[in-house]
């Protein structure tokens, strides 16, 4: 049994309590897999020419997709806050507001956590679904090799079902870079991908992770090819808590021709 600790309700963050216990955040979850399950089956019933992975060099403006040809169909899927929600490590670093991240923590979570994991809401569901009509379900995940077969322990206890190393479950080798291009490449050579699903923009292109401003990111989201693959192909789930999308100063967020502030009284 995984230990437990005392959690005083007065240091859960807003974006902890969202997240992890609003019943807005399962509405949006289940929107995204009622959106993913739809889309995927429509698409497995209409063999598309192309897939949904990039093809290699292809930008986000005017993008190229990998060929389906006759490659069995796939969808895949990120793991943390995609497909279970670790609410075991969360609650520690709840319980601790202002500790840095350390990464031999999240690796020891890795090796021992999988026990205090659930399923995202609506993801169990999905994973039947797909698997019924023939789809392979593709776990992409930064997740350590190392640990892959705890990964699919905590996969397999939160009820999603049986993943293998290399085939239904890819992670990160020791020292290999967070960036996923090359694993989405070697999965789309084997696959006809129809749906990718995650919390992160990484999960869909590494594009998304070169440097750049704040209010570009956001724009590259929305006016690029992604603008048109989002709840189409594309699928991302809500994490308010941490990853990539928490970044921005004020006049990052707030540009300063939409400022408003009342009027003295």
């Amino acid at each position: 049994m995984p230990a437990t600790a005392s959690l005083p309700t007065t240091v859960v963050p807003p974006a902890y309590q969202f997240l992890y216990g609003s019943g807005e955040a399962a509405a949006i979850q289940l929107t995204a897999f009622h959106a993913l399950i739809a889309y995927t089956l429509d698409k497995a019933a209409h063999r598309p020419a192309n897939g949904v992975v990039l093809a290699a060099g292809s930008p986000l403006v005017h993008a190229t997709f990998v060929p389906c040809g006759d490659k069995p169909l796939a969808a895949v899927f990120d793991a943390d806050e995609t497909v279970i929600l670790n609410l075991g490590f969360e609650a520690d670093e709840a319980a601790h507001p202002g500790r840095a991240y350390e990464e031999a923590r999240w690796q020891a979570w890795e090796r021992t956590g999988g026990g205090a994991v659930v399923a995202v809401p609506g993801a169990k569901h999905a994973f039947d679904d797909l698997r019924q009509a023939g789809v392979t379900v593709i776990v992409n995940t930064n997740r350590s090799t190392a640990h892959a077969a705890q990964t699919a322990a905590a996969l397999r206890g939160a009820g999603l079902g049986e993943f293998t190393l290399g085939q239904t479950l890819w992670t990160r080798d020791t020292g290999a870079p967070s960036a996923k291009d090359a694993r989405r490449a070697a999965i789309a050579a084997r696959y006809c991908v129809l749906a990718l699903a995650g919390d992160q923009l990484g999960d869909f292109s590494d594009l998304f992770a070169a440097p750049m401003p704040v209010a570009q990111r956001r724009l590259l989201a929305e006016h690029s090819s992604a603008a048109g693959l989002w709840g189409k192909g594309w699928f991302v789930l809500p994490n308010p808590v941490y990853g990539t999308a928490l970044r921005g100063e004020p006049d990052d967020v707030f540009p300063t021709d939409h400022r408003w502030a009342a009027a003295p009284r």
